[in-house]
């Protein structure tokens, strides 16, 4: 089956730059695609890069760190939360609607990893609130009725949305501990996807 995969931190700087974070994606259907994507700015053997492809932090140690935007959400309750008061943890930043069915299809696997990695990985499930089609009340309703644990933000302002060039969703970026983007995934992901980000940006022991 095809699946969404991450694209690495060099093409991603590309497109933030670009104003384009939002709005790309690719999709590949043979694990030799990804491997090929990996190693698209790295020099050396082709063959020794594809044996490499799937150690994600081998895949970007030649690349320049990117620093991830900050932005500032709130709580349910009105508190301000921002992006940098996680530096030191690494960071799964998601945008996301209730009225967004391939957003909704990709919760189980999230909320089942941020039980999983609790106190590993600070996973932020940032809501794009415009107060109308999408409210504090109905995306809190929606989680408390799906039973999710994880932590939920609301992008009241659109800082979030504005930073990383968020015009559709879902969208999901992998951070490291520094702050740095590492990776990220347009459209819906699956659980295998999203274990391959959270890989990339859990430090290595």
């Amino acid at each position: 089956m095809k699946k969404k995969t991450i694209l690495l931190l060099l093409l991603l700087t590309f497109l933030l730059l670009l104003g384009g974070a939002g709005t790309l994606y690719n999709q590949l259907s043979e694990q030799t695609e990804q491997e090929r994507l990996a190693q698209t700015n790295q020099t050396g053997h082709e063959n020794d890069q594809q044996d490499n492809a799937q150690e994600p932090e081998r895949a970007e140690e030649s690349r320049e760190a990117y620093p991830a935007p900050d932005f500032t959400v709130f709580t349910a309750d009105g508190e301000e939360v921002s992006l940098s008061d996680y530096l030191g943890t690494p960071v799964v930043l998601n945008f996301w609607a209730s009225w967004c069915g391939p957003c909704k299809s990709e919760m189980p696997d999230f909320h089942e990893k941020a039980v999983e990695y609790d106190g590993q990985i600070q996973f932020m499930m940032v809501n794009l609130t415009d107060g109308s089609r999408e409210t504090v009340e109905s995306a809190s309703a929606f989680i408390e009725e799906q039973g999710y644990t994880f932590p939920v933000f609301f992008d009241t302002q659109y800082s979030g949305a504005a930073a990383y060039g968020t015009s559709a969703i879902p969208v999901t970026f992998f951070i490291d501990r520094d702050g740095n983007l590492i990776a990220y995934a347009q459209s819906a992901i699956d659980a295998e996807t999203l274990q391959e980000g959270i890989d990339m940006i859990l430090p290595q022991s």
